[in-house]
């Protein structure tokens, strides 16, 4: 167990909330809650972003791991700490442990983001590459901890984690009094039921729904169940929500206090992620955009004022730059076409000026003229566009065939 039985059968109370919040203070930042008025207009209500991704550390994963850390006896922070993760509960161990005056160490996957991996070097933690996939980082930093006696901190299974997170709630209410929805992503669970505990103690009136992704949603059917379930290939680009199985002391306060547990699509999370670039003008991880995503997909479920938790914004440029074109196709917004043309000087030319005619922004040529696919005359093309929406897209590809090519997709 990562936890001890007493732990286990422990509950989180206001109290412990409230005792975090004056703990964190000159800690963790009270971000800012910022109003969108596209997504105001979409839900037809006031909706507020409240900012975590401008956290220190770059999400909210510094409040409760700050918490937890805070709260060992003094011969726990003498041997240590040590955790694993791929990215934002790393920097938040990583950075707590470092004002506390504590040695962390940080089991990360080989394949982890280089930006993450420094960032959590930087921020004071002995970084060890362990693995593939968390769940081997996670099973070396157990190992770790039972040969040496260090503390392992786990990102979302202890009630003083979950007590940390928690604080957000209280910010929430102290920003937005007249909130009537409070919207959040979930992976294993610890925000959900801090904000949960923290909301529902003073405003039981409060709607707070959950949001999974997809393709890694263990909370449905553990809720359905009664207890948490193990998902056995978790799959989403949302790497802060992929979790495979609900934590135990936060499943219990989420099936207590949260209304209702929604899933997004990747292509949803790619909107929002998109969305919340370019009309908020915010950089947001896909997991801190999963609140925004519900908020389009059913804009009509949520009575309003709503806020929308950014968890974090931690994201790798290689996956902002993937997800940003996934957005832009999932809008009509981006088109990737092949064709085959006959292969003579100013054969190029003449498709890129059909093009123009459409207003079609290319972004990117592939020119293949040698494929044992293609005759002696042939040359096939790829064309990366930027267009204005699913029309245009229909108004591109009719051009290219009235103009006598043949679109293979």
């Amino acid at each position: 167990m990562s936890y001890s039985t007493a732990d286990r059968l422990r509950t989180v109370t206001l109290d412990d909330v409230r005792g975090a919040h004056k703990m964190l203070s000159g800690v963790a930042r009270t971000t800012a809650m910022e109003g969108s008025r596209h997504l105001s207009a979409q839900v037809g209500a006031p909706v507020l972003l409240k900012c975590e991704n401008l956290q220190r550390t770059g999400s909210f994963k510094l409040r409760g791991a700050y918490v937890r850390i805070a709260g060992l006896l003094p011969e726990e922070r003498a041997a240590g700490v040590v955790a694993a993760s791929a990215g934002n509960h790393a920097q938040g161990v990583a950075l707590a442990s470092s004002l506390l005056g504590v040695h962390s160490t940080v089991f990360m996957p080989k394949g982890a983001p280089l930006p993450k991996i420094s960032a959590t070097r930087e921020y004071g933690a002995e970084v060890r590459l362990h693995g593939q996939v968390v769940d081997e980082s996670l099973a070396a930093a157990q190992e770790y901890a039972r040969e040496t006696g260090a503390v392992f901190i786990h990102p979302f299974d202890h009630p003083d984690i979950i007590a940390g997170q928690g604080t957000v709630g209280l910010e929430i209410l102290e920003q937005c009094p007249e909130v009537r929805t409070i919207v959040v992503g979930v992976g294993g669970g610890g925000l959900a039921a801090g904000i949960a505990v923290a909301v529902k103690s003073l405003r039981p009136d409060v709607r707070i729904v959950g949001v999974q992704a997809e393709g890694a949603a263990a909370y449905p059917p553990s809720l359905a169940a009664g207890r948490p379930v193990s998902l056995n290939h978790p799959v989403t680009m949302a790497d802060g929500i992929k979790v495979g199985r609900p934590g135990d002391v936060p499943f219990a306060l989420v099936g207590e206090l949260v209304d209702e547990v929604c899933t997004v699509t990747e292509d949803e999370l790619s909107a929002a992620l998109l969305l919340c670039l370019e009309r908020a003008k915010l950089v947001v991880e896909p997991a801190g955009a999963s609140p925004v995503a519900a908020l389009l997909s059913r804009p009509e479920a949520f009575e309003g004022p709503v806020v929308a938790v950014l968890s974090g914004g931690n994201v790798d440029p290689v996956l902002m730059e993937r997800v940003l074109r996934h957005g832009m196709a999932a809008q009509g917004r981006y088109l990737a076409v092949r064709l085959r043309l006959t292969d003579r000087p100013g054969a190029l030319a003449s498709l890129l000026g059909a093009l123009s005619v459409v207003d079609a922004n290319v972004l990117d040529v592939s020119h293949v003229r040698t494929d044992p696919r293609l005759g002696l005359t042939e040359a096939e093309v790829e064309l990366h566009l930027e267009t204005k929406g699913p029309a245009h897209c229909a108004e591109v590809q009719q051009a290219l065939r009235d103009a006598g090519y043949t679109v293979m997709g």
